[in-house]
């Protein structure tokens, strides 16, 4: 778990590394009004793409046998592309009803990210930890160059947000259909043509993509409203703050939250995908363990990486993005405590699924958006509401509903048989 975790930390950290220098380039190229046109778009293409799947390749790392997998990775497919049929539909309706900016590109973003999802999880699968780290270098350092690029070569300085957003969009895009390239590998059984019949000459692969549909039944039904009410948490906050503090406000909440996020994300995604397979391998007792470790380890990170950003972040934001940004950097520092916590709770996210308790943690997500959501409108819309306001709210609410998580994972109850082996240990050998 260590090998795996330090190889995909080490490629998240340069594709993190790479946006975050070239940050403070993009920023002095893209006005606070385009940030927030190219946020609304991001959110409302990720709600979709995070369901491209229905979840199912959440399931591949748990299937064993090489013709199963091949199975469940055509089924996969042929839900993302009935979803990415759909997105166009959604982009039609969108564009219809409200105008609205970039809905040309919906399609693109939702297919390349949903499709890219999916081969990340079977690279997991197979343990190519060096593909799944060459391809986050690629999504994620990719973006940042290629919008630095645009930026640069076609970025007239027109006020006008949306023709600054479009190169935002094209440039994560791009990015992300470049990362799907090292994860092609390997093959499934028969290769990727086999998973499309009758070309392929499989024609046991429709009774065994049912078989598999029934076998994994709570990733769609559980994880997948759990998942896309995640996401659409982040798209209905970035609404909320447009239509009350207009696209400024948006821009700087998401330059706030993609780079306040970004050490969750680089060393959430490297902990995740090492911990998940730990997790579907070992006893209870043994897991439980791991979840404690991980959840110490982080705890003290999460809390000097709060601290740090209290105390420092207007200021450095001034400096390091410009003067306009600094109001990004204030609501920062007013959002440092929910970072902190969300940093710890970011990989924590597989054990649940490892665990098969998606019941119980999509009824505490439930919980947890109607907190963030509330609370964040509760700051903008009352007396004296403003985005300030908001974001403390945000901090106050869900570093309390985070001390919950944290506490029922760490003293998650084991089966009945494990439970007794713990006791007689604990009897034993003395206070764990």
């Amino acid at each position: 778990m260590l090998r795996a975790t330090l190889i995909l930390l080490s490629g998240g950290a340069l594709a993190q590394v790479l946006p975050l220098l070239l940050g403070p380039a993009i920023t002095r190229l893209f006005s606070p009004q385009a940030m927030g046109v190219f946020t609304a778009f991001s959110t409302v293409a990720a709600t979709v793409a995070v369901v491209a799947c229905a979840r199912y390749e959440y399931a591949l790392p748990l299937v064993r046998s090489p013709a199963q997998a091949a199975a469940l990775l055509a089924l996969c497919l042929r839900i993302w592309l009935a979803v990415a049929l759909l997105s166009v539909a959604l982009a039609l309706a969108l564009h219809a009803l409200w105008r609205w900016p970039l809905a040309w590109m919906l399609p693109l973003a939702v297919a390349s990210s949903g499709l890219l999802q999916l081969l990340m999880m079977w690279s997991n699968r197979a343990g190519r930890f060096k593909a799944l780290a060459v391809s986050r270098v690629i999504q994620y350092g990719g973006a940042a160059l290629l919008q630095l690029l645009f930026g640069w070569l076609l970025w007239t300085g027109t006020p006008a947000a949306h023709d600054g957003a479009w190169l935002l969009a094209a440039g994560a895009v791009l990015a992300a259909l470049l990362a799907l390239a090292p994860l092609l590998r390997p093959a499934p059984v028969g290769g990727w043509r086999a998973l499309w019949p009758p070309a392929g000459g499989n024609a046991a692969l429709p009774a065994a993509m049912r078989q598999q549909a029934r076998a994994h039944r709570d990733f769609p039904l559980l994880n997948t409203p759990h998942a896309f009410l995640g996401t659409l948490q982040d798209a209905l906050a970035v609404a909320l703050l447009m239509a009350c503090s207009g696209e400024a406000a948006a821009g700087f909440w998401g330059l706030a939250l993609r780079y306040l996020k970004a050490p969750a994300t680089l060393v959430g995604t490297a902990v995740s995908q090492a911990l998940y397979p730990r997790l579907t391998q070992s006893d209870a007792r043994a897991a439980r363990r791991a979840v404690r470790q991980v959840m110490a380890v982080l705890g003290v990170l999460g809390l000097a990486l709060g601290l740090a950003l209290y105390l420092a972040a207007p200021s450095l934001f001034a400096w390091v993005f410009g003067e306009r940004w600094r109001a990004a950097g204030e609501l920062a520092g007013a959002l440092s405590p929910y970072i902190a916590t969300h940093f710890v709770a970011a990989p924590l996210a597989v054990v649940t699924m490892a665990w098969r308790a998606q019941r119980w943690a999509f009824r505490l997500a439930l919980a947890g958006q109607v907190v963030f959501l509330a609370a964040l409108a509760w700051g903008l819309l009352g007396d004296g509401g403003s985005l300030l306001r908001g974001a403390w709210a945000v901090s106050a609410g869900m570093t309390l509903y985070f001390g919950y998580y944290f506490w029922r994972l760490a003293f998650w109850p084991l089966p009945a048989g494990q439970a007794g082996a713990a006791a007689a240990s604990a009897k034993d050998n003395g206070p764990p």
